[in-house]
């Protein structure tokens, strides 16, 4: 039986942090599922298909990894992905109540599905994707952040 995990985020974009975690989890798992959502309460900068193709070529050396938008509750995708775990990565303190919070509410929706946490490499545990963003939009350098085809795209983007 092949064990499957679903990391699930905006990915807006995808950093070295993301990549961090999908490389660690392929050491647990078989297969990773990305799982980029498409209905998000954030203002993106990239659209569901931008992330796509930038999580899809950033992630391009893994074999084993799905890269695929959702929309709707997570329970949901995960149960039609016939998943029973959800990846969450914790940078700092910070992170863990709100993912608490997340995880809590998704085993109460499906108790079969369970969430495993884990922290990126500490040289990405302060990147987040808004930092970023935000770095690239006031002309800042982010390739240290990054993978390159998203740098390229920050510039293009904020250009």
């Amino acid at each position: 039986m092949q064990r499957t995990i679903i990391y699930p985020g905006t990915f807006d974009p995808i950093t070295k942090g993301h990549v961090d975690l999908v490389k660690r989890s392929l050491q647990l798992f078989d297969k990773v599922i990305v799982g980029v959502a498409s209905d998000t309460k954030k203002e993106t900068a990239f659209t569901a298909q931008e992330r796509v193709a930038l999580a899809e070529k950033a992630l391009a050396k893994f074999n084993n990894v799905e890269i695929c938008t959702f929309s709707g509750l997570l329970v949901h995708f995960a149960q039609r992905k016939k998943v029973r775990a959800i990846l969450r990565g914790l940078r700092a303190v910070s992170d863990f109540e709100y993912e608490f919070q997340l995880a809590t509410a998704n085993r109460q929706l499906n108790a079969e599905i369970e969430t495993i946490f884990l922290t990126p490499a500490e040289q990405y545990t302060f990147i987040s994707s808004s930092m970023v963003r935000e770095i690239a939009m006031l002309g800042g350098d982010v390739s240290s952040f990054v993978p390159k085809n998203v740098a390229k795209a920050l510039v293009k983007l904020y250009r």
